[in-house]
């Protein structure tokens, strides 16, 4: 499984990152960036959350 974040959805809001910092950053345009590797079985868990938290379905894990 990624994670994935539609930029010209997300507002910004740094929900994903507090949840799943392993996998979630912020760049330099205040918008969330995901990492490219496969996320790890044992934090799939918070990636899946900060999915569920992302207050416009900016982020997609699959």
């Amino acid at each position: 499984m990624k994670g994935y974040v539609d930029k010209d959805t997300c507002i910004g809001c740094g929900i994903c990152p507090d949840v799943c910092p392993e996998i979630f950053k912020m760049d330099d345009d205040g918008k969330a960036v995901a990492g490219k590797e496969e996320i790890p079985e044992d934090i799939i868990d918070n990636a899946l959350d900060a999915e569920s938290q992302c207050p416009v379905d900016a982020i997609q894990v699959k």
